[in-house]
């Protein structure tokens, strides 16, 4: 009668261990899903990370588009961080170039990156960087401060019904995370 609950015992082990590894496993692969899952159905607003190059696009001057520009800081990052423009009326199809300032306060050189993201979700999709301070990581000196250009386009085909598309951007300190 003793092997019974020694039996037991083992069974319950190896499926709460087996339960441990499955959930170690979603939890690693949620990530690259969350990415998949945003970039399928155009929530979350996420951009390309590279260039949009040899975009030709004809300018509709009937239409004008609001772009808003927010910026933010992890907190952990000990910046300053503005966008220079809080607000720009375009016409699609039209170039524009955005200024963003950012200061390293700290007496330590200082690598950061931007994450960018677009509001609404769809229209990210329509909305095209040709060059962006985001595309790549940033290396500030102490007490550097930098004047970083986002060059842009919005696509003509954007749908009618987005009157307004905010563009925010994240800086993140990674200076002590390993290069990917």
């Amino acid at each position: 009668m003793t092997r019974l609950p020694e039996k037991k015992n083992r069974s319950l082990v190896i499926k709460l261990a087996a339960i441990a590894v499955g959930m170690f496993g979603f939890g690693y692969a949620l990530v690259p899903l969350y990415d998949v899952f945003c970039q399928v159905t155009g929530i979350n607003g996420k951009t390309d990370t590279v260039a949009a190059a040899n975009l030709d696009y004809e300018v509709n001057k009937d239409r004008e588009v609001t772009v808003e520009f927010i910026t933010s800081l992890n907190k952990m990052a000990p910046m300053e961080f503005a966008a220079e423009t809080k607000k720009l009326r375009v016409h699609p199809g039209e170039f524009h170039t955005v200024n963003f300032y950012a200061k390293n306060k700290t007496d330590k050189t200082l690598v950061a990156q931007a994450i960018p993201s677009i509001t609404p979700g769809p229209a990210a999709e329509f909305f095209k960087k040709t060059e962006c301070f985001c595309f790549s990581q940033q290396t500030f000196k102490p007490r550097e401060s930098k004047t970083m250009p986002v060059r842009f386009v919005v696509n003509p085909d954007l749908p009618d019904r987005y009157k307004t598309i905010t563009l925010s951007y994240t800086f993140f300190d990674i200076t002590d995370k390993p290069k990917t």
